[in-house]
């Protein structure tokens, strides 16, 4: 059987994916997200979406939203890692990578110092706008 899109189930592009990860994450009270534009200075991915909880629980509850959310809109998760200790949770969309991270494990990587060619996306839209774009 294939998996088919209707109108209605339009597929999020780049930025608009992004933007819901990071919606999503928000909502479950991820901290300090940050949206990096790699698309002058990678080919892995369009958009890291980067963003903190301060638990195992947390972790694990902010990258379930943020799968459900894409989910919703008919986007695959292509690929998944961390989840047994969930210290730092990676979701490969393709085009948008999101890690989740606990503090500890975000200061030690510095992902945002180790990729600080990219450009931080302005991410503070308000929830109709980010809803309509997907």
């Amino acid at each position: 059987m294939q998996n088919t899109i209707t109108k209605k189930q339009r597929v999020p592009r780049g930025k608009q994916r992004a933007l819901a990860c990071v919606r999503a994450a928000e909502d479950r009270k991820a901290r300090n997200c940050v949206l990096l534009d790699m698309r002058k200075i990678s080919s892995i991915a369009d958009y890291f979406v980067i963003c903190s909880g301060d638990s195992n629980r947390q972790v694990k509850a902010i990258a379930e939203a943020v799968l459900e959310t894409l989910k919703d809109a008919g986007v695959r998760c292509w690929h998944s890692e961390g989840w047994g200790e969930s210290m730092w949770i990676v979701l490969d969309f393709g085009d948008v990578i999101v890690h989740v991270f606990q503090d500890e494990v975000r200061n030690y990587y510095r992902i945002e110092r180790l990729w600080g060619d990219a450009k931080t996306v302005q991410s503070k839209k308000p929830k109709a706008q980010i809803s309509k774009s997907i």
